[in-house]
């Protein structure tokens, strides 16, 4: 058995997790506007779920694949560890614009943050998470109040963001819409890293070796980690995966973003 299987298992032991009994209601509908085709076919997510247990935090999973790729996803690493998981699909360029990306993200997180106490869960620990694009996803609709703002949703109140080698600038999907280059680097309000500031939630900031990422992802998530720091943000952190690339980096990321909701988690129950 691997060592951070080992490590899990030893962990559910000790805490009685085994015990726990979970389940898993999957092609839930986040959007009501079910008219559109792609709406009816992306806009879904699967929330899978202690179901004998209270006031569980719950990891939001945007899953990778440049905004272009990939479908909703509940990582294998992240099940039977105490916590909900909610893999959440959305809309795909070029069908869409990546406007229209960020706004599913926002409306299945906005669903979630509605729902999650009525399934036993505790809607002020929520965590938002991804890899790549989905951790780009994460990143805006946490960073930018303005895409949660008309569902009355305050990213503000979440327990935490953990992008997994997410971009901190300009989405090279985003750029190409516009006939930019993905090597031509750009900010603006489609970049995470544009709406830095102190008063945001926690951060925990995840990235591949810097000499084996894609496109200098590393550096981006360094730069975030600086701007965030330059601006008061009193709780952030980078890591750095040596010797895992872009695509590999997620295996040695889950325990610790496991960790970082445990830790976090409690921050929450001891201002109860």
């Amino acid at each position: 058995m691997p060592l951070a299987l080992l490590t899990y298992s030893l962990i559910a032991l000790a805490t009685g997790q085994s015990k726990i009994e979970y389940a898993l209601e999957k092609d839930i509908a986040y959007r009501q506007d079910q008219g559109d085709a792609e709406i009816k076919d992306r806009c879904k997510l699967d929330f899978y779920y202690p179901k004998n247990a209270k006031n569980y935090a719950t990891i939001i999973w945007f899953h990778g694949g440049g905004l272009t790729g990939g479908g909703k996803e509940i990582p294998e690493a992240l099940k039977k560890r105490g916590v909900a998981v909610v893999g959440v699909g959305y809309r795909l360029s070029p069908k869409v614009k990546v406007v229209q990306c960020i706004e599913d993200a926002a409306a299945a997180t906005a669903w979630v943050a509605t729902h999650v106490e009525s399934k036993g869960g505790d809607p002020k620990k929520l965590f938002i998470s991804g890899h790549s694009a989905g951790g780009y996803l994460a990143s805006m609709i946490t960073l930018d109040k303005k895409w949660l703002k008309p569902y009355g949703v305050d990213p503000d109140t979440f327990a935490g963001l953990i992008p997994f080698s997410g971009q901190a600038i300009t989405h090279f999907t985003a750029r190409k819409e516009r006939g930019i280059p993905e090597l031509q680097p750009i900010i603006d309000d489609m970049a995470p890293i544009y709406f830095v500031r102190k008063d945001a939630p926690p951060i925990l900031l995840l990235s591949g070796d810097r000499n084996l990422e894609l496109y200098g992802r590393y550096e981006e998530s360094a730069y975030f980690w600086r701007m965030l720091k330059e601006v008061g943000h009193p709780d952030v952190q980078l890591l750095e995966f040596q010797g895992y690339d872009h695509g590999g980096m997620p295996a040695p990321g889950f325990p610790v973003m496991l960790r970082f909701v445990r830790d976090h988690s409690k921050l929450v129950d001891s201002k109860k």
